[in-house]
């Protein structure tokens, strides 16, 4: 967190390639926030970003005075700042779940989608996409409950999932079995949210395209 001077509105630095990224821009799509998103390359990032953010880090969320750099920071205080529609239940239980849904996506799917984009080649590669596949086929029947991950509302949990989900193709997964169907089922329901297809970079409308 930092102070900003010369903002005068909302600025979000993406990365158009990064699942990090997308779950953000799908907050701030789903809310019909006014933003400007700036595309950055991680690899030669733009002085705008480092007079915003000494870590150059992406994505980073600018709002008048205020400087976040972690991705899911960023999808709380949206949720606080423009409440409507609520991404985040409303009972301290149903908020308490959802986090450590967000905290188990982190380590069980984000790790290996990070593994896989960091080498994509080789047996370290392969073995992170048969872990993938396998977690999210045994992850199934949890589409299948509700119709949102685990809710009857569209929330947090949906923004961090929804992105690994569409880039399968771009990681070499595959889902074609028939325990697959509650997955797939949920992915063209996601798919057609116009907050979704919304929120898509250029490049990750090439994923599907």
């Amino acid at each position: 967190m930092g102070v900003v001077t010369k903002r005068s509105s909302m600025t979000f630095f993406s990365d158009p390639a990064s699942h990090y990224s997308h779950r953000v821009r799908i907050v701030l799509a789903e809310k019909g926030v006014t933003v400007d998103i700036v595309d950055v390359d991680p690899d030669n990032p733009s002085g705008e970003l480092a007079d915003v953010n000494p870590y150059n880090a992406l994505p980073t969320l600018v709002d008048r005075d205020l400087v976040l750099y972690e991705p899911n920071i960023m999808m709380e205080y949206l949720d606080e700042r423009f409440p409507h529609p609520p991404l985040l239940p409303v009972y301290p239980v149903a908020r308490a779940n959802s986090r450590l849904m967000i905290h188990r996506i982190q380590r069980d799917w984000c790790a290996l989608v990070d593994q896989i984009l960091a080498q994509p080649t080789g047996k370290a590669a392969d073995a992170a996409r048969k872990e993938l596949k396998e977690s999210l086929l045994a992850a199934a029947p949890l589409f299948a409950e509700m119709p949102f991950f685990m809710s009857e509302e569209f929330t947090i949990v949906d923004c961090c999932i929804a992105p690994i989900l569409w880039r399968l193709p771009a990681l070499g997964i595959e889902l074609n079995e028939k325990q697959a169907k509650p997955v797939q089922k949920y992915m063209d329901s996601i798919f057609a949210r116009e907050g979704f297809k919304a929120s898509l970079s250029d490049l990750e409308e090439d994923i599907r395209s």
